[in-house]
């Protein structure tokens, strides 16, 4: 999918999806942080939406698909580091980063593995950190839900066809979808590590997301997953 994956999700989601991103990062102490992780970065999307990042700073990317990383743009106006690894397996100093962003990855992970991901999360964060998430959601209200659904299923693989000439691959973002719901259980994971998690809905719940900060004395639990 990554030779098409940057304009199908732009047009099947009429740029909802960029305006997703610079959401998911409002409201960051961004001008004052040196040391952002983007997980699930694919091919840094959501790097755009750091323009307030002083020149300074550095984004550690991190992704498991080697075509995501390669076809990743790397030239901003601060330092960006593109890491091929899986986030539940990656190696990185604790208590480091001063923010941690991610924008669409969360689907793709069970709700163990969610709860993986959180404590790690807690334990890469500096005492004081922050953290934003964002992923497309199943809206609670049931006409909007049915729509939405449908067009996951059914609208957005004939685009993939169009642009790729295979529906199958974007035919499993409905698939995710489904199994995911929304961020409630990962935003309950990231409280459950310690850290202070406040969800977030996105559009009448077509994404939702958590966002939060490490506390400035937190419990044994936030240090696992270095």
């Amino acid at each position: 999918m990554a030779s098409t994956y940057g304009h199908v999700n732009l047009i099947s989601s009429f740029g909802f999806t960029a305006r997703w991103r610079h959401q998911v990062v409002a409201g960051l102490p961004l001008a004052s942080a040196e040391c952002v992780i983007d997980l699930m970065s694919g091919m840094g999307e959501l790097w755009r939406s750091l323009a307030l990042l002083p020149a300074s700073a550095h984004v550690v990317a991190v992704d498991f698909s080697s075509e995501m990383v390669q076809r990743a743009r790397r030239t901003r106006h601060f330092t960006v580091d593109v890491r091929e690894a899986d986030a539940l397996t990656w190696v990185f100093p604790p208590s480091t980063a001063d923010i941690i962003v991610s924008s669409f990855g969360l689907k793709t992970l069970d709700r163990e593995q969610q709860r993986q991901l959180a404590e790690r999360v807690a334990g890469w964060l500096k005492p004081g950190g922050s953290y934003s998430f964002v992923e497309i959601s199943v809206p609670s209200s049931r006409p909007l839900r049915s729509l939405y659904m449908f067009y996951l299923r059914r609208v957005i693989p004939l685009i993939g066809r169009f642009f790729l000439g295979n529906a199958q691959s974007y035919r499993m973002l409905g698939v995710y979808t489904a199994a995911f719901q929304n961020s409630a259980h990962f935003a309950s994971c990231l409280a459950q590590a310690g850290l202070v998690s406040v969800p977030v809905s996105y559009f009448f719940g077509c994404a939702t997301g958590v966002r939060g900060r490490k506390p400035l004395a937190i419990g044994t639990r936030a240090s696992a997953g270095s």
